[in-house]
């Protein structure tokens, strides 16, 4: 069993920093990432307020620049998925499709997932025109019509590329405003492409060997209606990373981390930064900030 001094679980903003930190402090360090490195944050288009890029930069190109800067000072990185932790004294196994690990500490940092509807026909027809991503799909919809489920930023954001190849972007939201960001809604108002469905829900997705529309039921009246699209992107939240620690670390309701300003979690050599946190605030910038706190903590743990 291969040992490390830290094994990061992780390959998002939070993890790419707690690699750097915790590598440069001459800790044998291992990055485990299960799909690309940038986590969530690879699929960002364009990112403009990430300090030190004042004309912006790809979320993918972002990510790829933190994790050559990490492996500068002797990162490894593994690609798999971890499955569990296990305690053996002062050390850590951290279980992965790859093999088991050996380490002094353990810093999660997996990040989220993006939440499912949970309707009628998202399964059936994912991946023929219902779709997690737009940085990754937008191009197979030229000229088409398409909805965004949601109204945060990540949601806006991706209408506004999608903007770029549909014929026309429907946002479709519960509420009756946006939660998006000032600046992301000004763009979106005045995108001629883009148009609203206000406190609406989608009931299910329709279609034959693809997507052909969606129904949808108007929460304040019950109205129902159809809007005919041949992509629906759904951005609604995150779920976090979580499963593969419940009954290893104590989560709250909502299946996220709880740890204390050190990123410390309840079990020693345990810590945890970034979105799979209590009360992050899910910005790339202070999941840097959880990464670099919690490598420093887990340095001075290993030290004694």
């Amino acid at each position: 069993m291969k040992k490390y001094n830290v094994v990061i679980i992780g390959g998002g903003p939070a993890g790419l920093t707690a690699g750097l930190y915790a590598s440069r402090a001459k800790l044998s360090s291992l990055l485990i990432e299960k799909g690309l490195v940038g986590g969530q944050f690879a699929n960002a288009e364009w990112v403009e307020n990430y300090p030190g890029f004042p004309e912006g930069i790809s979320g993918a190109d972002l990510g790829q620049l933190m994790h050559q800067q990490a492996t500068k000072y002797g990162l490894e990185t593994l690609v798999a998925e971890a499955t569990g932790i296990e305690l053996k004294g002062k050390q850590r196994v951290v279980r992965t499709t790859e093999g088991d690990l050996m380490t002094r500490a353990v810093i999660i940092a997996g990040g989220s997932e993006r939440q499912k509807l949970g309707v009628p026909g998202e399964e059936e027809f994912t991946g023929k025109g219902v779709s997690y991503c737009a940085t990754c799909d937008a191009a197979f919809f030229r000229e088409q019509p398409v909805a965004v489920v949601g109204g945060g930023d990540a949601s806006v954001s991706e209408a506004m590329h999608l903007a770029k190849f549909a014929s026309r972007v429907t946002i479709v939201h519960r509420r009756d405003q946006l939660r998006a960001g000032r600046i992301l809604q000004e763009k979106a108002f005045s995108e001629p492409k883009i148009d609203f469905r206000w406190d609406s829900i989608v009931e299910e997705v329709e279609g034959g060997d693809k997507v052909k529309g969606i129904r949808l039921r108007q929460v304040k009246t019950g109205e129902e209606s159809t809007l005919e699209v041949a992509g629906v992107f759904i951005s609604i939240g995150l779920k976090p990373n979580t499963d593969y620690l419940k009954g290893i670390l104590p989560l709250d309701a909502n299946g996220l981390t709880v740890t204390n300003e050190k990123m410390e979690t309840k079990i020693a050599g345990i810590f945890a930064a970034g979105d799979i946190r209590q009360n992050s605030a899910r910005q790339a910038i202070t999941a840097a900030g959880d990464g670099a706190t919690a490598a420093i903590y887990t340095g001075r743990l290993i030290s004694k």
